[in-house]
């Protein structure tokens, strides 16, 4: 059995990940979802990253997974504790020495027009899941996003691209361009919005424990 580190995104925190951590534990895997220190001014990436390496404890056999903006993190987790798995979920594929506020620009990154936040990001998420959501989130105000990403490389470790078919934030072809130029492989797809960690969590739980599967010894 696999311990995952579901690493939430901008402005989320561990609580996004609930549904999926519920599947993941019901199948007899272990899950750290921690919230990230995001409300702190003082707060790095390398802050994420110890967060999310001490939730984890001296646990091994670790899936990473960093959902949107938790993609500029997971990486560094991955390197940290000898991941054996690193999965981006609709996620920021980061490059050395690019700070979170250039990656917009750097891949062409274009927001769509028109839409509420709710369209956007929650468009299949039932009702209550989406108010519970909206309640819980939080404002950003963490010192990182102008900051060069730490990493000298992306790890060296078995990586997926999992995206989300019907995601207003993030399109699917410009994540799928991204990990074609930026990690060298073929994005899986799946149906969802951008918070189907929400809408589809056992989908999305499968999908993670078939990658663990592919790669367990």
């Amino acid at each position: 059995m696999a311990t995952f580190a579901l690493i939430h995104g901008g402005g989320g925190s561990g609580w996004d990940w609930h549904l999926v951590a519920a599947r993941l534990k019901a199948a007899g895997h272990d899950v750290v979802a921690p919230d990230l220190p995001i409300e702190n001014p003082q707060a790095t990436l390398a802050d994420f990253t110890d967060t999310v390496v001490s939730a984890l404890g001296d646990a091994s056999d670790v899936v990473v997974a960093g959902h949107s903006y938790g993609g500029f993190t997971a990486p560094l987790v991955a390197e940290r504790v000898n991941a054996r798995l690193l999965v981006f979920v609709a996620g920021m594929v980061p490059a050395p020495g690019e700070a979170p506020g250039e990656w917009w620009g750097n891949v062409g990154f274009e927001s769509a027009e028109g839409l509420s936040t709710a369209e956007q990001f929650m468009a299949d998420v039932p009702a209550d899941l989406a108010e519970e959501n909206e309640r819980r989130g939080r404002e950003p105000n963490s010192g990182e996003y102008s900051l060069p990403w730490p990493g000298e490389r992306l790890p060296d470790v078995p990586t997926k691209v999992l995206i989300f078919r019907d995601d207003r934030f993030f399109a699917a072809d410009l994540l799928r361009r991204v990990a074609r130029e930026r990690l060298g492989v073929d994005a899986d797809e799946m149906p969802g919005s951008h918070l189907a960690l929400l809408s589809r969590p056992d989908e999305l739980a499968d999908r993670l424990m078939a990658y663990y599967a592919t790669v367990a010894g």
